[in-house]
């Protein structure tokens, strides 16, 4: 499973950096990445923290250049579209979700932001 969730982060950052170029470039952009999980903070614990760690070793650390705003349903589906439009008035670059059900969430609460989702069973 963490090499599935190291691909995914792989995937993840090799699409944020396809439109960069080699032209005068602005100080480092920090990315914003929106976590919207069914699940409480607790249950998807181990999977934030290897989301977090493959994205350090990729050169992404919270804080300097990357914040990951997580949100949290506790297990309530009816909480989830609340927490992803409010992710989407964060104007995050990424939609993060896991597990089952926060994906489908995400998807009605935007057509423009990219969603990568984790432990969804059926696609």
């Amino acid at each position: 499973m963490r090499l599935r969730t190291l691909g995914l982060v792989a995937v993840f950052v090799s699409s944020l950096a396809a439109p960069l170029t080699v032209d005068a470039q602005p100080a480092e952009r920090i990315w914003r990445i929106g976590f919207l999980s069914l699940g409480g903070a607790q249950a998807v614990q181990a999977w934030v923290a290897a989301f977090r760690d493959g994205l350090r070793e990729l050169g992404y650390v919270q804080g300097e250049n990357v914040i990951i705003e997580e949100r949290y349903a506790a297990g309530q589906v009816e909480r989830l579209p609340a927490l992803g439009a409010e992710l989407v008035r964060l104007k995050v670059d990424i939609l993060v979700a896991a597990p089952t059900g926060s994906a489908l969430a995400a998807k009605k609460v935007t057509s423009t932001v990219p969603i990568v989702f984790v432990g969804e069973p059926d696609p």
